[in-house]
């Protein structure tokens, strides 16, 4: 398999439900670095898995609604406690749409797979990765 990664970050502020979560129950911020890698099995006629470029365009137009928001503010996310878990598939959903639709230098049938990584810090990340297709 062939995987080209490509990374930004998102700076939030969110509030979880459920004694689970400890104090992270109130209001509190976090900056996520977020890699999507974007897997093939081939390499196209021009020797490339995507087009890093379109790539990382691509990611930033998926993170721009949540950057420097509060997600309890969100409407969408009205009852979801907005995980890092949650938010890996969430960022995996809007990035897979440009990914299939072909708009990242390939067609999107040519890819194999999206996974989504979200690191909350130098001990913690989460991931979400699925089949394109």
């Amino acid at each position: 398999m062939f995987t080209v990664e490509v990374r930004d970050h998102i700076m939030i502020a969110h509030s979880f439900r459920g004694a689970v979560f400890g104090p992270a129950q109130t209001l509190h911020g976090a900056t996520f670095v977020v890699d999507a890698a974007f897997i093939a099995d081939t390499l196209d006629n021009n020797g490339i898995v995507i087009d890093i470029g379109r790539a990382h365009n691509a990611l930033k137009v998926v993170l721009v609604p949540l950057n420097y928001r509060n997600l309890d503010d969100i409407p969408e996310f009205k009852g979801t406690n907005t995980t890092t878990e949650f938010l890996s598939k969430y960022i995996f959903d809007g990035l897979a749409k440009p990914t299939r639709a072909g708009e990242l230098g390939r067609p999107g049938r040519e890819l194999k797979a999206l996974r989504i990584t979200l690191s909350e810090s130098h001990v913690a990340r989460a991931q979400y990765e699925a089949p394109l297709w």
